[in-house]
């Protein structure tokens, strides 16, 4: 699908315009005789709810329109909210292209509209045959009408690299694991360097000389080799600055491992990587918008698989810190490969901060549903800057406790600790469990295993599958907070 700017409505193109859910109407529907369009809406009882779509057959080719609320406030999260609530209302409408006119409206505001578009238009089809290739949405291009187009396309410049990073995570996560496994996946990271990316591939030779049996052990199993993928963003005047530091589970297939999973839904673990891709997202948008920050990701890839060589429960495996780790259950997987990734991330960079981001318990999706991630964190400050970031790209977090008293779940009778800590509070041990290894580094870990897939759209700008969901909040986090003035 072809997306642009244009300072007029295509020819043969079906037009689009904003209404306000009082009837208000935006510029651009102002600007034109809109009578015989109202009428027409009157006459089909359309009322300008949120959100709601209505296309018209009219003499001079198809109108629709979509309501956006409160006109009086409408900001760049409205407009989002109202050019994804069109492109859905509109994609099978039968016209193959739409101008949505925003005339006097700001270039920003411009901008976001075809950043939402872009998101909402995503679709991983390269596994489509003809047959149902045919079946895509007929809408083929798109123009956002505005004033000024060079000045909407400077707005949209930083917002393109923020839309190719959340589209990279969504393709990541969308792969099946036969196609994306721990070697492929690094290879694709690594072929972001034509963004300035630094990339460093570690594999299991490097990785036991550093010690991470942790990591390693959950990949014994299978015959894909384990990889830690390091990138690294100069982008501060200061290269010597500490960077901020992104961290993410990266398991490409989770059977479980010995203590495996229910055949039923076992097909869903190819997303048990979600973390992972949003660090890498996240890396990418701040390389492809110049980002003023210095900023490493860091990812350990592995596939947990059952074999004569895997990893049993009752094993004990000493982490790259020196801690010993009782691994009760072998699909509690994905804490022994951050323990690791999080040691070596504050080890070698010295970080401002630590953020890991992993689909990690589905205790959390019992705790908060599935609109809402959840984090934990020793600092109140950096956990306070990461909310306030979320909110103005509507990611919705939930901060949960940290309680001391609930590590003894995880004490171990033969190791220091052990990799689970029993049903009450699973989200929480967990989190206790990566806190062992963050070395008092400011620090946050957000469980996004209710949020890094979505079995329905309830958001217009995130359609059904993967969704990206981090990248968006601490790409606002490090422009918002971290950026060099």
């Amino acid at each position: 699908m072809t997306m642009q700017f244009s300072a007029a409505p295509a020819a043969n193109s079906a037009r689009a315009f904003i209404l306000g859910d009082d009837g208000a109407a935006s510029p651009a529907f102002a600007a034109i005789d809109g009578e015989a369009i109202r009428a027409a809406l009157n006459a089909v009882g359309y009322k300008a709810a949120k959100g709601k779509v209505q296309v018209l057959a009219t003499v001079d080719g198809p109108v629709a329109v979509v309501g956006a609320g409160d006109l009086a406030k409408f900001d760049a999260a409205a407009m989002e909210h109202a050019a994804a609530s069109l492109y859905h209302g509109v994609k099978n409408a039968g016209f193959e292209a739409l101008s949505l006119d925003l005339r006097g409206y700001t270039a920003e505001l411009g901008a976001r509209a075809l950043f939402a578009l872009s998101l909402a238009a995503y679709r991983f089809d390269k596994y489509f045959g003809p047959a149902k290739l045919e079946k895509a949405p007929t809408l083929k291009s798109v123009f956002v009408v505005v004033d000024d187009v060079a000045a909407a396309e400077a707005a949209f410049a930083p917002l393109a690299g923020l839309r190719d990073g959340i589209l990279f995570a969504r393709d990541l996560v969308s792969e099946p694991a036969n196609i994306l496994y721990p070697q492929s996946y690094a290879d694709r990271v690594k072929a972001l360097e034509g963004t300035g990316l630094q990339v460093e591939i570690l594999g299991i030779a490097e990785m036991e000389k550093l010690g991470m049996h942790s990591l390693l052990g959950v990949g014994l199993g299978s015959d894909r080799e384990s990889k830690l993928v390091i990138m690294q963003w100069n982008g501060s005047a200061d290269p010597k600055a500490a960077p901020v530091a992104f961290v993410g589970k990266g398991v490409t297939f989770d059977t479980g491992g010995i203590s495996i999973k229910p055949a039923e839904g076992m097909e869903d673990m190819k997303w048990d990587m979600g973390g992972s891709a949003a660090v890498v997202g996240t890396m990418m948008a701040l390389a492809s918008r110049n980002a003023r920050v210095n900023a490493v990701g860091i990812i350990g890839l592995v596939e947990n698989m059952p074999d004569g060589k895997a990893q049993r429960p009752g094993d004990v495996v000493k982490a790259m810190s020196g801690t010993t780790i009782e691994v009760i259950n072998t699909d509690a997987e994905g804490r022994l490969v951050l323990a690791d990734a999080l040691w070596y991330c504050q080890d070698r960079f010295k970080p401002q901060f630590m953020i890991d981001l992993a689909t990690l318990t589905g205790a959390i999706i019992i705790a908060l549903g599935t609109d809402y991630a959840g984090v934990f964190s020793n600092n109140d400050e950096l956990a306070q800057r990461l909310d306030e970031a979320s909110k103005t790209v509507s990611e919705n977090l939930w901060r949960l406790p940290l309680p001391a008293q609930y590590e003894k779940q995880i004490e171990s009778k033969i190791a220091d600790i052990r990799n689970i800590g029993g049903r009450p509070g699973g989200s929480i041990t967990a989190a206790l469990f990566l806190q062992r290894f963050v070395n008092n580094v400011p620090w946050v870990h957000m469980d996004i295993a209710s949020t890094a897939w979505t079995s329905e759209q309830r958001i217009p700008t995130v359609p059904e599958g993967a969704t990206g969901f981090g990248v968006r909040t601490l790409d606002a986090l490090v422009a918002k907070f971290y950026e060099d003035a």
